[in-house]
């Protein structure tokens, strides 16, 4: 996010907790990761086509902006892949804009539902579905908050949020002010539904940046031109935690259950159980500040202990311009790592989690920041493209400053976007140049989700791009590894199965994975699992560990290259 130009210099990072301030003196000194080893073409087994043209989507993004140089207007915005109408065809829902004050616009510019008509067709339904919020959008997510068997939008805006319910029949109603979680008038980010106390209904969780409104706002200059400003110009406030009373409603009980006791300036998040013992924290980024991680001790209460785990901070205790989160297993070891993004001059944080609920900085170690360092990083993937059983990283690329490109020549506004493929030994290798035509787009990107929008078997990708269309991603990888999806649906756990955990084995190949909602860069997708599997045709078992009370349901001798729902309990 806006910052202070790249930084060579000590400096004072601080977060407000309880109302105290804490001062942390810190080295801002970032070195960039060692240059990945070679791959030639024939070696790299991912191919992505971009297909934006072909797909009829003509989504046009707008960031409101009118040359004020407003501090919201670089974080917009993030996107969602969701089946609304269960067809089984994954939609793509986007946020957009919406005027600042200067700016005109003679038809308001709406958010959007496209609707996957398959064979990578998609039509416009945002009217006839009623989520045209005009509204400033910046985060989403997607999940079936009241257990009817469709997936409902929550959206986190700059000003009121919104809630839409799914009516099932193609159509949402807006729900906001009767459910209790419009949120006020706060800059949004961030937000995920969850199961904070295992009840069988999902919770909401949503991240709040920074105190803003028109009359704060800060004018900048670098170097002689308009810049925007930093989050240090502004005052960081506490997240909000909703909990789901099951009739609807929602109740704001951030300050009881540990969440609204800490303010930082939240960005990305993810909500997952980092620590194995049956239960959802939840890791949210802070821009230029130190990340937060929530630990939840079981009941639904949390406490806050990024510094304590390993999160807090870079490998260099630099607190990072943070800006999207994704979690997986990237090293196949049972436990579930993370991968950040940051800004110009930083390298992204892949946080291996060492177990014991402790986690380490291996960027550098494993080169997964290859390729980024010299950009601003938003939206990112923990996706297994090419189906061999391991976990890829896609970083979408795109400064913050529209004029960047007049005095700073290291870097540009309008960016490649990475691929780094994992060569199976934890380490990740820059395949950008030999991965097919869709990493040759240039834009200002932000969001970016994967699903497997055809339904053939591997991942696909939608990118937000700010103030132009978005890139759509068509996985054209020659299909030599066998793989397996699978979707659930609670009984007693909450409907999408959220925070479930999944453990596919085939042969000596063990991973886990679970259902989040909410992740990214501000976006949501991945309700349904994708496992890849290498040249292994059978997995022996699927062991699903259902949230609270729900139990173990295990599948043994399941046949591969297919889709399996698994109902909690059924036998």
């Amino acid at each position: 996010m806006p910052r202070e130009p790249v930084r060579l210099h000590r400096r004072i990072s601080a977060f407000t907790c309880l109302g105290a301030l804490v001062g942390l003196v810190s080295a801002g000194v970032s070195c960039r990761p060692g240059p990945s080893p070679p791959a030639s073409a024939s070696s790299v087994p991912i191919q992505l086509r971009d297909v934006t043209r072909e797909s009829g989507i003509s989504f046009q993004h707008t960031d409101g902006s009118s040359g004020r140089r407003y501090i919201v207007e670089p974080m917009c915005a993030g996107l969602a892949l969701f089946d609304y109408n269960g067809d089984g065809r994954i939609d793509v829902y986007f946020l957009n804009g919406a005027p600042l004050p200067g700016a005109r616009a003679d038809v308001p510019p709406t958010n959007a539902l496209w609707r996957n008509e398959g064979n990578w067709r998609f039509t416009d339904v945002t009217r006839e579905a009623g989520v045209g919020d005009t509204g400033f959008g910046l985060g989403v997510t997607a999940g079936d908050y009241d257990n009817d068997g469709d997936a409902d939008l929550y959206l986190n805006n700059f000003g009121p949020n919104v809630l839409y319910r799914n009516n099932g029949d193609g159509t949402f109603t807006d729900v906001t002010d009767a459910a209790g979680v419009a949120n006020g008038n706060l800059v949004g980010a961030g937000t995920c539904f969850l199961d904070v106390d295992a009840d069988g209904d999902l919770d909401l969780y949503v991240a709040n940046y920074l105190e803003f409104d028109f009359d704060m706002d800060v004018d900048r200059t670098v170097d002689g031109l308009d810049s925007y400003p930093s989050p240090r110009d502004y005052v960081p406030v506490p997240d909000t935690l909703y909990l789901n009373n099951g009739d609807g409603t929602f109740t704001d009980v951030s300050l009881e259950r540990g969440v609204g006791t800490c303010a930082g300036t939240g960005m990305g998040m993810v909500a997952a159980d980092y620590d194995n013992d049956g239960d959802t924290d939840v890791f949210v980024l802070n821009d230029v500040a130190e990340n937060f991680l929530f630990v939840n001790d079981g009941t639904g209460h949390f406490e806050e202990s990024a510094m304590v785990v390993g999160a807090a901070y870079n490998v260099f205790g630099d607190e990072n311009a943070s800006m999207g989160v994704d979690c997986g297993d990237y090293d196949n070891d049972g436990l579930l790592d993370f991968i950040m993004t940051s800004y110009q001059a930083e390298s992204p944080v892949l946080y291996r989690n060492m177990g014991d609920g402790l986690l380490e900085d291996v960027t550098s170690l494993t080169g997964a920041g290859a390729g980024t360092y010299n950009y601003v990083n938003w939206g990112t993937g923990l996706v297994d493209f090419d189906n061999d059983g391991d976990r890829d990283v896609f970083i979408a690329n795109g400064h913050t400053e529209d004029n960047i490109d007049l005095r700073d020549r290291s870097t540009a506004y309008r960016a490649r976007n990475v691929l780094l493929m994992n060569d199976g030994d934890g380490k990740f290798v820059d395949v950008s140049d030999r991965a097919g035509d869709g990493l040759l787009p240039v834009h200002a990107s932000r969001g970016a989700a994967f699903d497997d929008l055809d339904n053939d078997g591997d991942v696909d990708a939608v990118i937000l791009n700010s103030r132009e269309l978005p890139t759509i991603l068509r996985n054209d990888s020659p299909h030599r590894n066998h793989w397996i999806q699978i979707r659930l649906r609670g009984v007693r756990s909450n409907r999408d199965g959220v925070g479930a955990r999944v453990t596919v084995t085939a042969g000596d190949l063990v991973q886990i994975d679970e259902v989040h909602s909410g992740r990214g860069y501000q976006s949501h997708w991945g309700t349904r699992l994708h496992f890849g599997l290498g040249g292994r045709d059978r997995v022996d078992r699927i062991e699903v560990r259902w949230l609270g009370g729900g139990g173990v349901d295990v599948l043994e001798n399941v046949p591969v290259d297919r889709l399996v729902v698994i109902e909690e309990g059924a036998k």
